[in-house]
């Protein structure tokens, strides 16, 4: 039997995606937006079964301040985080916000309807992975742990990190053309080298790439042409 769901994250790109998956898989979306900061108005608003949340930044303060009101307003809809592979610090504080569940963007689809499944079941949906490295993490913290994200920012011209943040937006060719005013011939160009540079296939991977190794969070947002 289907969940009734709503799918948030800061990148509407990647909250469409998955929740296209989802309905290929019996699921009933109600509602696939951004950003994450609207979420609690819209659970409280349509009342699902599970939210998915995604977010970039699990550590950062106040990032789970929206599950905190969902589960104030609306205890009975099981919360389940959309992260990257956390900090015993960023689960922690998802579960301390009261989350049901926490799951790696890498994560197949698979793995994140059976996190979406033990959650509406009232049970903590956690792969033991992420819990042992977690409890790894406390007892032998990486003196200089790699950050994927810086390195591949650098890898990025500041043209191509304006690009790569539009493509995670959503936007389209023409868009990505008339926000940087350029031609869509060049805005495609610039598209295919951040796909390379960063390995990936499409777009959408591209998107999560970004998004799973925070390198978004670090990106300038670009200005619109009225700005």
């Amino acid at each position: 039997m289907g969940v009734r769901l709503i799918v948030v994250d800061d990148h509407r790109l990647l909250a469409e995606a998955l929740a296209s998956a989802l309905k290929l898989r019996g699921h009933r979306v109600l509602a696939a937006a951004a950003p994450v900061a609207g979420a609690a108005d819209l659970v409280i608003s349509r009342v699902p079964e599970v939210c998915l949340l995604g977010t970039a930044a699990p550590a950062e303060p106040g990032i789970f301040d929206p599950v905190v009101k969902i589960k104030r307003e609306r205890p009975q809809v099981a919360v389940v985080v959309l992260g990257p592979v956390p900090s015993p610090r960023g689960i922690a504080a998802a579960f301390a916000a009261g989350a049901s569940g926490y799951v790696r963007h890498d994560e197949r689809i698979e793995g994140v309807e059976r996190a979406i499944m033990k959650a509406r079941a009232g049970e903590a949906a956690v792969a033991p992975a992420l819990l042992q490295g977690a409890f790894s993490e406390l007892l032998n913290p990486a003196a200089q742990p790699d950050d994927e994200g810086q390195r591949l920012l650098e890898m990025l011209t500041p043209r191509e990190v304006e690009v790569l943040v539009r493509v995670a937006d959503g936007e389209d060719t023409r868009v990505i053309a008339a926000g940087m005013g350029i031609a869509p011939s060049t805005a495609r160009t610039h598209v295919q080298r951040v796909l390379m540079k960063l390995g990936v296939g499409s777009r959408l991977e591209a998107a999560a790439l970004a998004a799973r190794t925070g390198l978004l969070d670090r990106a300038d947002r670009p200005l619109s042409r009225e700005d």
